[in-house]
C-alpha cells in the first residue's frame, strides 16, 4: 500500500493508494484542516487512527512550502514538517518529501481528459516541456522538464518573485499595496489573499465588508475571497466585478510569464482551488488575451495549450504517483 499526502496552507488531504499501473488508485482518503495540527507526524497519526493501520510500501508527502532535505518549512502555516519522524512509523520505508506543486504536476501526465477544461487548444509539442500554475491560500509554480522522453516535475518558488504590474490600475494597487506591505511578491495578488487585497483596492476600503452591500458584515475573513467571487459573478457589485477582473488579468499574465520560463510548448496547466471555482470568468476571454500579450513572443504564446484542472485532489494523486515510483521507478 502507498501513503500519500498533499499538505497546503489550508487543508491536508491524506490517502491510501494501490500502485496500480502509472496512475495509483486511493483506497482512502481523509481531509483535515491544517491549523489543527503542528506537524506532519501529527497528520499521519491522526489518518492512521481514523483508517487502522497497513502495510506501507512508500510514503510520498507534498506541501506548501521550500524542502531542504527532508524537512519543509510551510510558508501559510506556523508548523514543519519533518519527513524522517513521520516515515519512522513505518520501519523507514522509502519516503520522499516534496514541495506540494512539484507533487501536484507530477499527476499531469495521468490526468484523463474529463479532469481538465480547455482554455486554449493549441498545439501541443509531444517533445516540449510544461508547466503548472496554482492560485490557492498561496501562489504554487512548478515546471516538468522533459527528459529522455517523460515529463519530470521541478519545483519553484515562483510565486513569490516580483509582481509585474502591467497597466495603470495595477500600477496602483502596487503603489498602494508597496504602503501596506513593503514588497509585492506574486503572491500578494494571485492568491486567495490577493483576491481580498485587490477588492479593498477597487472599494476605497479597507474593510471590504462595510463598504460592500453584497457582503456580510459579519463574514469570517477566511471566507471573503470567495464572497467577493460569487459577488463578481452575479454581478452584485460592480468593485467587486473589477476586482475579480483584474485578478483574472493578472492570474492569466503570471500564467504567460510561467510558460515563457519553461519554454512550455507542451502545455500550461492551471491548478489550485480557485480557478473550477471562476471558471466562467476564466473562460471569458481575459486571462487568455493576458497570458498571450507577450510580444515579441506571442506566436509563440497561441500555440502553448492551456487547460484547468479539476480534479481537487490533483496534489494528492501526484504525491501517490511519486511514491509508487519509490516502489516501481518511474
Amino acid at each position: 500500500m502507498l501513503l500519500a499526502a498533499d499538505v497546503g496552507g489550508t487543508k491536508a488531504l491524506m490517502g491510501l493508494f494501490r500502485g496500480n499501473g502509472p496512475r495509483p488508485a486511493p483506497v482512502a482518503v481523509r481531509e483535515y484542516a491544517t491549523q489543527d495540527f503542528a506537524t506532519l507526524d501529527e497528520i499521519v497519526g491522526a489518518f492512521l487512527a481514523d483508517t487502522g493501520h497497513a502495510a506501507i510500501e512508500a510514503f510520498s508527502a507534498g506541501v506548501a512550502g521550500p524542502v531542504r532535505g527532508s524537512v519543509a518549512r510551510l510558508v501559510n502555516a506556523p508548523w514543519v514538517a519533518d519527513l524522517d519522524v513521520a516515515k519512522a512509523r513505518f520501519g523507514n520505508c522509502p519516503a520522499t518529501l516534496l514541495n506540494d506543486l512539484e507533487a501536484m504536476a507530477s499527476a499531469i501526465p495521468v490526468l484523463q481528459p474529463d479532469e481538465l477544461v480547455v482554455l486554449q487548444r493549441g498545439s501541443a509539442s509531444p517533445e516540449g516541456n510544461a508547466a503548472l500554475i496554482a492560485a490557492g491560500t498561496g501562489l504554487g509554480q512548478a515546471m516538468l522538464h522533459r527528459v529522455n522522453g517523460r515529463l519530470v516535475s521541478v519545483p519553484s518558488e515562483g510565486g513569490h518573485a516580483d509582481f509585474a504590474a502591467r497597466t495603470s490600475r495595477e500600477i496602483a494597487l502596487v503603489e498602494d499595496l508597496t504602503r501596506l506591505h513593503g514588497r509585492v511578491d506574486v503572491e500578494r495578488v494571485v492568491s486567495g489573499r490577493g483576491v481580498a487585497a485587490i477588492a479593498r483596492f477597487t472599494h476605497g476600503r479597507a474593510n471590504v465588508p462595510a463598504a460592500c452591500p453584497a457582503i456580510a458584515d459579519d463574514i469570517d475573513v477566511g471566507d471573503l475571497p470567495a464572497a467577493i467571487s460569487g459577488s463578481a459573478l452575479a454581478g452584485r457589485c460592480q468593485a467587486c466585478v473589477e476586482a475579480l477582473d483584474m485578478f483574472v488579468e493578472a492570474y492569466g499574465a503570471e500564467a504567460g510569464n510561467l510558460a515563457l520560463r519553461a519554454v512550455a510548448t507542451a502545455g500550461l496547466y492551471v491548478g489550485g482551488g480557485i480557478a473550477p471555482k471562476i471558471l466562467t470568468a476564466l473562460e471569458a476571454g481575459a486571462f487568455v488575451r493576458a497570458f498571450r500579450d507577450k510580444a515579441p513572443m506571442a506566436d509563440l504564446m497561441r500555440a502553448i495549450p492551456v487547460a484547468v484542472i479539476l480534479n481537487p485532489a490533483t496534489g494528492l494523486l501526484g504525491a501517490a504517483v511519486r511514491a509508487a515510483e519509490l516502489v516501481d521507478g518511474p
